[in-house]
């Protein structure tokens, strides 16, 4: 049960640590501050810690022996997290206006902090 405690917080320290870099990557964004978002580590770290949060969730998920299929909160953060991945793309990359990417940043927070409270509540509609 030990190891699994690490992994387990391990995963939610680089959950918190992705969220709070995507937020000030988005701050970067808004503010036009261009040179800091092409900096290496804003442009690597991200990578880094992102890879290292899934390798975490599908490493807990196989130790704690949920089948994915019939565990709808894991099925819920699996759907928030590719809403936030699309929302993310437009809030960083692809939205034409900064009113569009500002609306995409705050709604893929939005979703964020929904995924955050389906993993501390285990339900899929925490509120």
């Amino acid at each position: 049960m030990y190891p699994y405690l690490i992994l387990k917080h391990a995963h939610m320290g680089m959950a918190y640590l992705s969220i709070l870099l995507f937020a000030a990557r988005g701050g970067m964004m808004l503010g036009e501050r261009h040179a800091l978002l092409a900096s290496w580590p804003v442009r690597i770290l991200p990578h880094v810690i992102d890879s290292l949060l899934l390798a975490l969730a599908v490493t807990l998920v196989v130790m704690g022996g949920w089948p994915v299929l019939h565990s709808p909160w894991i099925l819920a953060k699996i759907i928030g997290l590719l809403l936030y991945i699309v929302l993310g793309t437009v809030a960083l990359k692809r939205g034409k206006t900064r009113q569009i990417r500002a609306v995409a940043l705050s709604l893929a927070l939005i979703v964020a902090g929904y995924i955050v409270l389906v993993a501390k509540t285990k339900m899929v509609v925490p509120f």
